[in-house]
């Protein structure tokens, strides 16, 4: 019996990841994965904060109620008390490690952080570094991880897929290098912390986000995905067809900002008694209509009420990116759009993040624990993040896997050729098809006719797919074909969810069933003679 590299190896380098990394590498060889170029996905951009219940005017049963209200009628309620219960923990064990979030400077304080409050929220419950709580989380967690002993950091390899041995264990990974030579990466276990789908539409608040590759990893070893239809669209992305993504933060509502259509009125305040407070499925909807019913393309969020002090205190990061974007958000509304933020859905996983494929874990975004149900409320992601990947690491510290077997040896293939110009020019031409069928036809809002449109665009996108890449070791191929299919996944939920409910509005099916249930596929659904 063979030996694997490492006790566990961690795909994946943002909140969740570095978590599990930290809290397991004192008992545990750890390998993290997470190439140079990753150095851009979603924790580090999460600009709001977490939430948690913290302060004692709080309570852990408002941040419950609050979460299901939220996720409309289809979250697991134990997963939601289980991670609501550990947050406090979570966001202590963040502070020992070092992050500085930002103080409350009032003498009559109840707490010693400032708390912010959010679309869904009837609390304040949010705690934040300024307006950049990802990056000054992950910069904190990057810099224990790398000077930890037990963990070794590959920057240099790229995973395209995961291992099997003949006892259906997963048992690793493996990829290309920066030379774009085979890797294989050995472990007992292997843990997904990848990310979401946000890259699956052409829009998104992520400068680099993720498209789901991981969770057809999983897919693709038998897990099984949940929810996908319920892609989560933030309300106030900057709008700057000319410029990079940027979001602007749920926290400039909290604070009081205004959501204005081109007549410069207030629009929230006739559709819901929350206002510009509504969980973001309904604020994302909203400002979609009117933005259809315009000609300038966005809406404006306003904040200029607040003074410039204020603007200043709270939101430092946002009013230096929209300065460098020529706009003074002191003395002129912000246009914004709603983008593609974050995907409910994922690998189902239980608590400890366990998948039901031996020897692997999902954590964070990649995964779907039953938190979020239809819509996720804000800040609740973060939270997922540390309390889950905490959670994996106590399981696995008491795992004990009696025999490990590696996988099937296989002859290593030669190294990945680096494509030619024209067949660049194909994939990326390709890529922006699917990112416009989904942008256009599986989005804020829904039609049977655009799905089944959407249906038979990725089909033909497949066909073509396969027939320039068959038997290639090829990553650039092999990931927009993980990225194809599952979009293809992504329609066929929308198109079996035959009601509106949270994220997923269909026109054809504009109420809620009585009894909601999560979808659940796997791989076997994209398969010919799939009814749909």
């Amino acid at each position: 019996m063979s030996t694997p590299t490492t006790d566990v190896l961690i795909i994946g380098g943002g909140v969740a990841g570095l978590t599990l990394a930290l809290d397991i590498a004192d008992k545990l060889s750890v390998t993290l994965v997470n190439p140079a170029h990753n150095d851009k996905g979603a924790s580090r951009w999460a600009q709001g904060g977490i939430a948690a219940v913290l302060s004692p005017e709080d309570n852990l049963e408002a941040h419950v109620r609050d979460t299901l209200v939220a996720g409309d009628g289809l979250c697991d309620e134990q997963a939601v008390r289980f991670t609501v219960t550990h947050g406090p923990a979570a966001i202590q064990w963040l502070i020992d490690r070092g992050v500085y979030f930002t103080p409350d400077p009032a003498p009559d304080a109840c707490y010693p952080y400032h708390l912010t409050r959010e679309g869904g929220h009837n609390a304040r419950r949010i705690i934040h570094a300024d307006d950049a709580t990802g990056r000054a989380v992950v910069d904190t967690l990057q810099d224990k991880v790398a000077a930890h002993a037990n963990i070794t950091l590959r920057r240099d390899i790229t995973i395209l897929g995961l291992l099997q041995n003949s006892h259906g264990h997963c048992t690793g990974a493996y990829g290309v290098d920066t030379e774009r030579q085979r890797q294989t990466l050995t472990a007992t276990y292997t843990t997904l912390a990848t990310g979401g789908a946000s890259g699956l539409y052409r829009y998104t608040t992520t400068p680099t986000p993720g498209s789901g590759e991981g969770m057809m990893m999983a897919a693709e070893l038998g897990a099984r995905l949940m929810n996908l239809e319920f892609q989560q669209f933030h309300p106030t992305s900057l709008y700057d067809p000319n410029g990079p993504a940027f979001l602007i933060s749920e926290a400039v509502r909290g604070e009081g900002g205004y959501l204005l259509n081109e007549a410069g009125e207030r629009f929230m305040t006739a559709i819901d008694p929350r206002a510009e407070l509504a969980p973001r499925d309904v604020v994302a909807r909203a400002i979609d209509a009117q933005i259809q019913q315009g000609t300038q393309g966005h809406v404006w969020l306003d904040i200029r009420h607040l003074g410039e002090k204020a603007i200043h205190h709270h939101f430092p990061t946002i009013l230096a990116h929209c300065a460098s974007r020529g706009i003074d958000i002191t003395q002129q509304p912000i246009p914004v759009v709603p983008a593609a933020h974050y995907s409910c859905g994922g690998i189902a996983t239980d608590h400890q993040g366990a998948t039901g494929i031996p020897g692997l874990y999902a954590v964070g975004e990649v995964a779907c624990t039953g938190l979020h149900g239809a819509n996720r409320m804000a800040s609740n992601s973060l939270l997922e993040c540390l309390v889950y990947a905490r959670s994996c690491a106590s399981a696995l510290r008491e795992q004990h896997l009696n025999e490990w077997h590696a996988p099937p040896i296989t002859p290593t293939p030669p190294s990945a050729r680096r494509l030619s110009t024209e067949e660049q020019d194909l994939l990326a031409q390709w890529r922006h098809e699917l990112r416009t069928t989904m942008s256009q036809q599986v989005s804020i809002v829904r039609s049977n006719s655009g799905l089944a449109a959407a249906h038979e665009q990725l089909a033909l996108l497949d066909k073509r797919l396969e027939s320039l890449g068959a038997g290639q070791f090829q990553p650039e191929y092999m990931q927009l074909r993980q990225v194809i299919r599952l979009a293809q996944l992504t329609v066929i939920a929308a198109l079996k969810r035959h009601e509106s409910r949270g994220l997923h509005y269909s026109m054809d099916w504009p109420s809620h069933l009585p009894a909601p249930a999560a979808s659940c596929l796997t791989l076997a659904d994209l398969m010919p003679g799939t009814v749909v």
